[in-house]
């Protein structure tokens, strides 16, 4: 138990105990092994750092990091405190956020990641209805791939994902908000342009342009051309983004998978794309909210999640309720 002067009680009783910007500096530099870029990551100057990392090795009695003239290492105590003093900066960032959650709900900042195939076509109705019904909700939105917002999510950097599920990644919980189908976008004077109750396996024959790699759009339109009973990857020309996919698609490269929220942006920019569609059951993608597990603000997560139910109806998507 800790003495009223700050102290540790107990064995080793008379050890100062950490500081959090001592702990900070640490954790920053167990990320990036490199003394000046963890400074500017966390904004403190690289003098400054580097000698909070040194008292904390002091405070401890431990060795953490291992430094030669040319790059950083963490010892072996290092990559074991490493996990212990993140999950401390993790404890404290959530009693903030209780703190914050308690003093006034829909307050304050809410660190937004999305994922490339949902931002440009579903941010216009996130945006419009934060602004209308949370105004004092200060938005930040971080556009990014899967993978990296689900790091961003479980480190802390971000509190809420907006991106396709299923994840199936443990302390992530998942609110569903719609699931939508896939169409088929090709040139004109395709033979499947424009046709309404197009076969899954008519993917067999086609080349399919997908995004690079990264992308879960990706891997679900593999997936969709694999249940199709296609065995190989249909991949001889890829893309960074829809857009640009979609120009390739209009110069006569092939065909791809547009989501139907895409469509009306990405298709009206040629005259020289024609849209099919699936016959029933089509291939679909579901797009969810997710949190962390317990995070402090559940309750307002939940909440928006069923008014963002709310607001996409008007959207050619089917809505689902909370249990989906």
């Amino acid at each position: 138990m800790a003495s009223p002067t700050g102290r540790a009680g107990g064995k080793g009783g008379g050890r100062r105990s950490p500081s959090l910007a001592q702990l900070r500096a640490f954790t920053a530099v167990a990320e990036h092994l490199h003394f000046r870029d963890a400074a500017a990551a966390i904004g403190m100057s690289q003098p400054a750092l580097s000698g909070a990392v040194s008292a904390l090795e002091e405070i401890l009695g431990v060795t953490l990091l291992e430094r030669t003239t040319r790059k950083v290492l963490l010892s072996p105590a290092g990559e074991r405190l490493a996990v212990r003093a993140r999950a401390v900066l993790a404890e404290v960032g959530a009693l903030m956020e209780e703190a914050e959650a308690v003093r006034a709900p829909f307050t304050g900042a809410l660190r937004l990641g999305v994922i490339p195939t949902v931002a440009p076509y579903l941010l216009p109705t996130v945006l419009r209805l934060v602004h209308d019904r949370y105004p004092d909700l200060d938005l930040q939105v971080h556009e990014e791939q899967t993978a990296s917002l689900l790091e961003g999510l479980t480190a802390g950097r971000l509190d809420l994902l907006l991106l396709a599920v299923p994840l199936g990644v443990p302390g992530v919980l998942e609110l569903p908000l719609f699931d939508e189908d896939f169409v088929l976008v090709t040139p004109l004077g395709h033979g499947l342009g424009g046709r309404e109750g197009i076969p899954r396996e008519a993917l067999r024959e086609l080349r399919l342009l997908l995004l690079d790699e990264g992308h879960c759009l990706r891997d679900q339109a593999l997936d969709i051309c694999r249940e199709a009973g296609r065995a190989d990857a249909p991949v001889t020309t890829t893309a960074a983004g829809l857009s640009t996919l979609v120009q390739l698609v209009a110069g006569g490269l092939g065909v791809t998978l547009l989501p139907r929220t895409a469509v009306k942006v990405e298709t009206t920019r040629s005259d020289q794309l024609l849209t099919g569609y699936f016959a029933d059951p089509a291939p679909t993608r579901r797009i969810a909210l997710a949190m962390r597990s317990g995070a402090a603000r559940s309750t307002e997560y939940q909440e928006l999640a069923e008014a963002l139910r709310g607001a996409l109806r008007p959207l050619p998507v089917r809505v689902l309720d909370a249990k989906a």
